[in-house]
């Protein structure tokens, strides 16, 4: 039975590009089973070709391949064609790759070996990016700092910044939230749901992000909560 997050793929056309034939064909396999269009392409130059022919509603491709790899192909992909969702899967986790994939606005970074839950997250988050492909990703606080929201990553100019998971959670709701202040009770709701927030941890929390990014990013609205301010000034 399929699920309801992915009933929707069965009307898109997907490109799968992997240079190992028994991953490749496993994995078509499982794609074929939630679409009834699934191309597959053994390297960048053949899946190159085979995008321009088909123009497929989503990219699947290995980053490490013989002729040209998943990177130089989604920068290709990218030159003329802003909104396709592009995953990336790879045996790499490093910042050069991660911040190549921030600049690329790939939808996701699939780390090897993929597995059918692997595979379903990325799907479900490809349906969810192509109900509405105008949207961004990538929020740029400045000229120099950005956030990734589906990966969630923020980098400072070619630096990735290393966050805890109570400041990754806390930053991304501002962010998600940036439109508007993120209240006390929700912050508290959102982090310290069972054992109940404190304002000097709250603080300490917000002292550390400041730190990282710099005191102009967050502000504090007295007796309310804290907002994202994009773009500060000096």
């Amino acid at each position: 039975m399929i699920p309801d997050t992915l009933k929707q793929l069965k009307n898109y056309t997907i490109l799968y590009i992997e240079d190992e034939p028994l991953i490749r064909r496993n994995a078509v396999e499982y794609l074929s089973r939630y679409c009834h269009h699934v191309l597959e392409a053994k390297d960048g130059h053949e899946g190159y070709s085979i995008y321009e022919a088909n123009r497929p509603d989503l990219i699947i491709s290995d980053i490490k391949m013989p002729k040209r790899d998943g990177l130089t192909l989604a920068k290709m992909i990218r030159q003329e064609d802003k909104n396709t969702p592009i995953i990336i899967t790879t045996a790499h986790t490093d910042t050069e790759y991660l911040l190549k994939a921030v600049e690329l606005q790939l939808i996701k970074y699939l780390i090897k070996p993929l597995t059918p839950n692997k595979l379903h997250e990325a799907l479900a988050l490809a349906c969810h990016v192509l109900k509405d492909k105008q949207r961004c990703s990538v929020i740029n606080l400045d000229h120099s700092m950005r956030y990734d929201t589906l990966n969630n990553t923020l980098f400072k100019g070619d630096e990735m910044l290393k966050l805890t998971h109570n400041e990754r959670l806390f930053f991304d709701f501002l962010v998600t939230n940036r439109q508007r202040v993120a209240t006390y009770e929700e912050i508290e709701s959102l982090i310290w749901a069972y054992e109940g927030m404190s304002m000097d941890a709250l603080r300490s929390l917000v002292r550390g992000l400041r730190k990282k990014l710099g005191d102009n990013y967050i502000e504090n609205i007295s007796g309310i909560g804290y907002k994202l301010l994009l773009y500060p000034s000096a």
